[in-house]
């Protein structure tokens, strides 16, 4: 049966919808939330040296923030302009002037003194630079000696002992497809990307559940569905835009609820600014908060399927959906059995969630024709991540809830093509169009016409690690070559983070600006090359959204604040290839975007129709409207699995508090605003439920510590509706607690929640010489 395609945008109704309004006081005057419009304001200031080459780029170009994929001010959900602040905040990385002369060459004493956020400020990187060990401030370097640096060095090194990684900030599926090829073409298979610390379990659980790695469904199946379920995600925060289809989902009738161990308010009451009504008179955005541990989602959708087979007792057809089941899933009994072992006592404990509560949830999805379930980073970083993931896959399955409108499983993806890293193959365990088993290696190697290396390559976290092996390990990582990222403000434990960058031979920075990871040592040298932003690429560029639309992006023209010696990302590796390996270098040559364009529908036949997006607007969504459609899953006997999982023990000792991090105003590890528009929330602000600082006597706003065997955080008490044992940090302020080396196994993500003791900042100073740091906490003691 052919694919249903997806009908592009649709209408929405401008009736205003009372019910859902927050308050009658127009803008929310004087309640605590963002202040859009004076954002917005500020930030047009800000770019009023390149005003109309700003105005291109949010005209023309496809946003470089979220992965909702705005092209231009257009989307596929609904008809009419869209603009956020999220893609307002990245709007200067590509206006802003290179930085001055005197600024680049400083001390870097001087410079470390920055944080992030000032850095970026600074302007962007003009020029390539070098600094050598003993410097103390990088100079000038052409791009010839640059080049021949890393080649050189390349040469003289087993490919095992190198890799390369790239984050998302704009990069293009034509520099990522490049970038896989050639790290590939020189030897090694060390190449990761930034969805292995967001997203890369929800790809592996999808994979093994339903046989797919994207979401199954569109936007607009949020718009009409009977629920609308959000796992540990703050969409509102993140990709702001999508409040507005939230808001159209709510006019059609759809419920939507929230699975977060924090009520977020952004996800509970919110002004659009763009939608008249809403701006007005906010959104009640939630219709119900389910706030469950964190670590507790699995034995909490353990509780949901536990109602639904008491239910199926009763009334067989209740809960389970037989006929989509009999069909289309395998694994039915296996499943049964593993939930009906689970007491509810158990569920409750480690859920944190009433039975009662669980039940009325458990009825609301049985009654539910429909469902579509997204989740975010609330689901994914843990060590049980994939498990995570798979358990949502489950209650869709018993439900049918999938391959079909209004129904579906959707990754709620960060970052503006980062679902394009995995399909282009720049990752250790893909290539592209499939994984590294023996057809797919056999196909590339025909189309690329090169011998691939056949060692498995190490994901980004065991690539750090490597870095600190010892001299003689065939493993010991002496050259990384990062194309953006930061891993200081992205990875557990930034002292060994540091200790591993300063560690490594040669550090190259492939950026547009400068971060604090760029300031840290190398052995011999760091090298920092400039590259282009996404509208600067000669001839465009493509990236894919989360609900799979392959959008084009043009390249725009008209920067009067263009920095002369930045090339395009992709060009810089063909460039390297040709310096390592001059003989076969044409192999890996490209001659434009578009020769790029036209391999990549041939490496991933799912990406057919690229090859076709050549103007400003064009755009094809791989796959059609639903992955799974009617139910037939791309597995090799066509069906989705059940797949039983245990309720995992966290290690979380009497009296300790399990901690999560959250996202304040910031996009993934770059903060905008120190202080949380949402919530008021300073960033080293722990959120804490009251009736846990009053055990502890702890008063709203007192200097607390949190500590555990990694790690020490001072902060302040700010009292917030969070589940009772939980506490929330800004994430990068709180990875000092987190450990290093402890990952989700199938998938790689590393954990990033952890048990701490939580105490009076005056109570743990006075003691802290004689009871904590010369003793192992033993009681957070664990095996990793």
């Amino acid at each position: 049966m052919g694919k249903t395609q997806h009908q592009g945008p649709i209408k929405v109704s401008k009736k205003p919808a009372p019910e859902h309004w927050v308050s009658p006081i127009p803008f929310g005057l004087g309640k605590v939330k963002p202040k859009h419009i004076r954002d917005t304001m500020k930030i047009m200031w800000e770019n009023k040296d390149n005003l109309n080459y700003a105005k291109n780029i949010l005209t023309k170009g496809v946003c470089d923030g979220c992965a909702l994929g705005v092209s231009g001010l257009q989307d596929q959900t609904l008809q009419g302009p869209h603009l956020c602040t999220t893609r307002l905040n990245v709007l200067r990385l590509s206006t802003m002037p290179a930085m001055k002369e005197e600024v680049v060459h400083s001390d870097i004493n001087e410079l470390k003194k920055y944080s992030s956020k000032e850095l970026r400020g600074l302007g962007r990187i003009p020029y390539p630079l070098i600094r050598r060990k003993g410097e103390s401030n990088f100079s000038r370097i052409s791009w010839d000696e640059a080049m021949d640096m890393i080649a050189e060095k390349m040469k003289k090194l087993d490919p095992k002992q190198y890799a390369f990684y790239l984050t998302s900030r704009g990069i293009t599926n034509e520099s990522y497809y490049v970038a896989g090829k050639v790290a590939r073409f020189l030897g090694t298979n060390h190449i990761d990307n930034a969805s292995r610390i967001c997203h890369s379990p929800s790809k592996t659980a999808l994979k093994r559940s339903v046989g797919i790695g994207a979401s199954s469904a569109n936007y607009q199946d949020w718009i009409g569905t009977d629920v609308l379920l959000f796992w540990g995600s703050v969409a509102s925060n993140s990709s702001p835009v999508s409040t507005k289809y939230m808001l159209a989902a709510k006019k059609k009738g759809t419920k939507i609820i929230v699975v977060n161990p924090y009520k977020e308010p952004a996800m509970d009451k919110y002004w659009v600014p763009s939608n008249v009504e809403s701006a007005l008179f906010g959104t009640k955005i939630a219709d119900d908060f389910y706030q469950v541990n964190i670590g507790g989602d699995i034995a909490f959708m353990h509780g949901i399927m536990k109602h639904w087979f008491e239910m199926e007792e009763r009334e067989p057809h209740a809960a389970i959906n037989h006929e989509f089941v009999k069909e289309h899933v395998n694994g039915y009994e296996e499943l049964k059995t593993k939930v009906e072992e689970q007491s509810w006592e158990a569920i409750v404990n480690s859920s944190g969630v009433e039975r009662t509560r669980i039940i009325e949830l458990a009825e609301l999805l049985a009654k539910s024709k429909n469902a579509v379930y997204a989740w975010a980073l609330g689901l994914t970083m843990h060590s049980f991540a994939t498990d995570n993931i798979s358990q949502v896959a489950n209650l869709a399955l018993l439900r049918g809830h999938l391959g079909r409108k209004h129904s579906g499983l959707m990754p709620f993806r960060g970052h503006s093509s980062v679902q394009g890293s995995g399909e282009m193959g720049a990752d250790p365990f893909v290539l592209p169009g499939g994984g590294w088993d023996e057809e797919n290696v056999e196909r590339m190697e025909k189309i690329w016409n090169f011998e691939l290396p056949k060692w498995q390559g190490d994901i980004v976290g065991v690539t750090l690690e490597n870095a600190t092996l010892p001299d003689d390990h065939e493993r010991k990582l002496n050259l990384y070559y990062m194309s953006g990222g930061n891993f200081l403000e992205t990875m557990p434990n930034p002292d060994f983070v540091e200790k591993a960058l300063a560690n490594l031979d040669i550090r190259v920075h492939q950026d547009i600006i400068f971060n604090t990871s760029t300031l840290v040592e190398a052995k011999e040298a760091v090298i920092v090359l400039p590259a282009k932003t996404r509208y600067e690429q000669e001839g465009g560029g493509t990236s894919t959204s989360t609900e799979r639309m392959v959008y084009f992006s043009p390249e725009i023209e008209g920067n009067k604040q263009e920095v002369q010696e930045a090339r395009a990302e992709w060009k810089i590796y063909i460039d390297l290839a040709k310096r390592v390996k001059p003989e076969t270098a044409h192999l890996v040559e490209f001659k434009d975007g578009q020769s790029i364009r036209d391999e990549i529908a041939v490496a991933n036949r799912d990406y057919d129709g690229i090859q076709h997006l050549k103007k400003q607007g064009d755009v094809f969504q791989w796959g059609g409207a639903w992955l799974c459609e009617d139910g037939v899953c791309p597995t090799p006997d066509g069906k989705g699995n059940l797949i039983p999982i245990d309720i995992p023990s966290l290690d979380k000792p009497e009296g300790t508090f399990y901690i999560t991090t959250r996202r304040g105003k910031q996009f993934n590890s770059m903060v905008y605003k120190e202080t949380d528009p949402f919530n008021e929330a300073g960033r080293y602000d722990v959120l804490i439920n009251p009736s846990d600082a009053k055990k502890l006597d702890i008063t709203n706003e007192e200097a607390i510590v949190l500590y555990n065997q990694h790690g020490v955080f001072q902060g302040k008490a700010h009292f917030a509706d969070i589940t009772e044992g939980n506490v929330g940090l800004h994430f990068p302020e709180g990875n000092f607690l987190i450990p290093k080396g402890v990952y989700d196994g199938p998938s790689g993500i590393p954990q990033y929640s952890i048990a701490v003791k939580v105490e009076k900042a005056e109570r743990f100073n006075a003691r802290k010489d004689v009871d904590y740091l010369e003793d192992r906490v033993e009681d957070l003691e664990m095996e990793v």
